[in-house]
């Protein structure tokens, strides 16, 4: 069942009764108090921006219709759901509305596939104009770019976004081709994240942000793959997120007997993609099983500190910032800290690391202090 012209753009979006709940718009957050109605909350998610902790997102589709086939989809092309779709005029409409009566702050449009990806693409792209030019928002927009979207399209699309993303699903042509088998790893999906990096590099590294998602677990790929790929991704294509969704059965697809990945692997994922972005982290040196997997029962970060550090552990007074975030319990600012306090003196004990916010109870296994090794509380367990 189509619902398009004719229905008020606010009663359309609450019909998409978050059709885009699985798909990030950044790093999403628990909403605390809200005003937002019941019949919007699936539509509506609330993510981590520079301009706010706690900011509001609209997430929408501008169709729900879709030519293609992913296996996974409750959209897919032939399944018996209801389809709705919204005109640019509408969509930018119904979002500035909800924006003016402060319920969001944000907007994430997606868009199923109709016709092709450059259609598509030519639809957020007049939504997103229509809201900059004619409506005057300066608010945050997150745009997807569609498999298909032509290099200008690319172009247009990260002038007027704060953040775009293409969602690439698998980390191996061969594991795409079991679960979407319309879409093309190469040039269709990571292509068109390589045109993104390409725009940036031409405006002197300026431009939006990028992100990219992969369901997990229904193509049968192992972790090693996918964190292959993400580092690829971070290194080389100027990606600033990867995410990673758990896949679930959606009934009436092909995967609907398929058995659900448990959260935990994908909790492991992120623990994972920070080491190799944010701690220097090497793909070979993450602690993989011989079924390529992390550990499911403890983060890699603590696996490999107590294969590699138990015995040889780090003096914190001379370790530089690379050797310090090997270190469990101590992050990104807990080593800014830590090498800001030796300029004060010389750091001897664990009160003083709590003091400063590393994890000093998670470290003292793996640390030297002052030459000698921090006494440990034993686990009860």
């Amino acid at each position: 069942m189509f619902y398009n012209g004719g229905v008020d753009p606010i009663e359309k979006l609450k019909l998409l009764a978050g059709a885009t709940q699985h798909e990030p718009a950044g790093d999403e957050v628990a909403a605390g108090s809200s005003r937002i109605p019941a019949e919007l909350a699936n539509c509506i998610s609330h993510i981590v921006s520079p301009r706010n902790p706690r900011m509001p997102v609209l997430k929408a589709m501008n169709t729900t219709a879709c030519e293609l086939d992913c296996s996974y989809c409750v959209f897919r092309s032939g399944m018996d759901t209801r389809r709705v779709s919204f005109t640019p005029d509408e969509m930018a409409d119904g979002f500035f509305r909800l924006y003016q009566a402060g319920l969001v702050e944000g907007l994430f449009l997606s868009s199923g596939v109709v016709g092709s990806g450059f259609r598509a693409q030519d639809q957020i792209i007049a939504t997103a104009e229509i809201l900059r030019q004619e409506l005057g928002y300066t608010g945050y927009l997150h745009l997807k770019v569609m498999p298909g979207a032509e290099y200008d399209q690319v172009v247009r699309t990260m002038e007027l976004a704060d953040r775009v993303s293409i969602n690439l699903e698998a980390p191996t042509r061969v594991r795409l081709g079991r679960i979407a088998p319309t879409k093309e790893l190469g040039g269709e999906l990571l292509g068109r994240l390589g045109w993104i990096e390409q725009v940036r590099q031409n405006q002197g590294g300026r431009g939006p942000s990028s992100s990219t998602q992969f369901v997990v677990g229904p193509a049968g790929e192992s972790d090693l793959e996918l964190l292959h790929l993400t580092n690829h991704l971070y290194r080389n294509l100027g990606v600033k997120r990867a995410y990673f969704s758990a896949f679930f059965p959606v009934p009436g697809t092909p995967l609907e007997n398929a058995a659900p990945t448990p959260a935990i692997r994908q909790h492991r994922l992120f623990q994972g993609s920070f080491l190799l972005r944010d701690y220097g982290f090497e793909v070979e040196e993450l602690p993989f099983g011989p079924d390529g997997n992390l550990p499911r029962n403890q983060d890699p970060k603590l696996a490999w500190a107590r294969a590699n550090l138990s015995q040889e552990p780090v003096e914190l007074n001379r370790a530089d910032r690379l050797t310090l975030l090997r270190v469990p319990g101590v992050g990104p600012a807990g080593a800014a800290r830590v090498l800001r306090e030796r300029q004060r003196g010389t750091l001897r004990d664990l009160g003083e690391l709590r003091k400063i916010g590393v994890l000093a109870d998670r470290a003292a296994p793996f640390i030297k202090l002052d030459g000698r090794r921090p006494p440990v509380q034993l686990p009860l367990w």
